[in-house]
């Protein structure tokens, strides 16, 4: 009669669950998210400072907030990295303003959007990294600054 020594068994049967635990860790922590702008804000906005936020669309909580400058140069002219924020079936959008001041505003505050160029962009998780790319479109703006106030 063959037996395996219970020593054997429990430790195969650790390093199973072992393994199954690091599974769902895994599988539960979130996607990264890269979210930039093309080289058509150039133009239009290069050298203007920029704030982004990744929302929670259900229920508009902010997750993050990015700061920098669009570029007048490089392509993409600007780009931010959320790691591991993206969950499976979550629903997010990303927010973002451009300090423009176009005829008026005040240097350093999101204002309306006839001076500060403002955008609201839907992001669907895939379950893996995400990259989203923007192009500039004036005609699709969305007032957003009361996420960054």
């Amino acid at each position: 009669m063959n037996r395996t020594p219970l020593f054997t068994t429990r430790l195969g049967l650790g390093l199973s669950l072992t393994l199954l635990l690091a599974g769902a860790a895994l599988a539960s922590e979130g996607q990264d998210l890269t979210f930039q702008g093309d080289a058509s804000f150039h133009g239009p906005h290069g050298g203007q400072a920029l704030q982004a936020a990744l929302v929670d669309a259900a229920n508009g909580d902010t997750i993050a907030v990015k700061t920098g400058e669009v570029s007048a140069e490089a392509d993409p002219s600007f780009s931010f990295t959320f790691p591991g924020v993206l969950m499976e079936g979550g629903d997010y959008a990303v927010h973002y303003w451009i300090d423009s001041n176009f005829g008026g505003g005040t240097a350093g505050n999101c204002d309306d959007m006839q001076h500060d160029h403002q955008w609201s962009v839907a992001i669907e998780p895939t379950g893996g990294p995400v990259t989203h790319t923007e192009q500039h479109d004036p005609s699709a703006q969305t007032a957003v600054c009361d996420t960054f106030r």
